[in-house]
């Protein structure tokens, strides 16, 4: 039997450092944050492309491909980004790099180590990394793919034992689910959850409108035990109000 819903309640995301942290950092701002990582000569910080926003004089950055990236020619074809940035700290004296948010969202420092080694996540929820950190990316374009189990919407796997930070749209809160408690969420609101939970897709009407648009057309029922982090402002969600507000009628531009 499920646990009582008050017995885990719904808590906003905090940080634990680990005492053995080597690698200091600090989230600036409210709505469209920017971590600041300090590096110790010859550290280095990967990152998602064209997310940096300033550094100091003795940090070098580099563009390469991620060869582990499971899809990469097929996301190039499609507009997406095959490549990794990389700050390393070239100097002699600590140095620091800010990376920004690339929307209207909170960054979430997640220790990999505390997850088993492995979270999944949303296309593009991954922002930057420090240690041990592999990012695997899925791509699939044919339409019957889309939304077909927990991969077709947490379409980004982190897996390794150093420090992720993701990106959430909104405020972000964070369930932990006990074993066989259960939640039904948007797939668009979640941000990130750990892979011992299991996760089954429902269509809360035809097919067609799930695939082809619609509000709260498909939830996830997720059930424990395990982590799911929340945000309650998704960036599709975002984008289509403003899109909506732009072609409208009434709109006198």
């Amino acid at each position: 039997m499920a646990a009582p819903f008050f017995s885990t309640p719904f808590q906003p995301f905090v940080y634990q450092s680990p005492e053995d942290a080597v690698t200091p950092f600090q989230i600036l701002g409210s709505e469209a944050q920017i971590v600041q990582i300090m590096l110790k000569p010859e550290d280095k910080v990967s990152s998602r492309p064209g997310c940096m926003c300033y550094m100091s004089g003795s940090i070098q950055m580099e563009n390469v491909y991620a060869p582990e990236n499971e899809a990469g020619v097929w996301q190039w074809l499609f507009g997406k980004n095959v490549t990794k940035t990389y700050f390393l700290n070239s100097g002699s004296t600590d140095g620091f790099v800010g990376i920004a948010a690339p929307s209207l969202g909170r960054i979430l420092p997640i220790d990999l180590a505390k997850f088993g080694g492995e979270i999944l996540c949303q296309p593009d929820a991954f922002l930057c990394s420090i240690g041990d950190v592999k990012v695997s990316n899925t791509f699939d374009q044919r339409a019957r793919n889309v939304v077909a189990g927990v991969e077709g919407f947490l379409r980004q796997k982190l897996s390794g034992q150093g420090l992720a930070f993701v990106v959430g749209g909104g405020s972000v809160v964070q369930k932990n689910l006990e074993v066989g408690e259960t939640l039904s969420v948007d797939i668009s609101s979640i941000i990130a959850l750990s892979s011992t939970l299991n996760v089954q897709i429902k269509y809360n009407g035809p097919m067609r409108r799930a695939v082809f648009g619609g509000n709260n057309l498909v939830t996830a029922m997720v059930t424990g035990p395990g982590i799911v982090f929340i945000q309650s402002l998704p960036f599709p969600r975002l984008s289509q109000r403003i899109a909506r507000t732009v072609t409208s009628p009434n709109n006198p531009k």
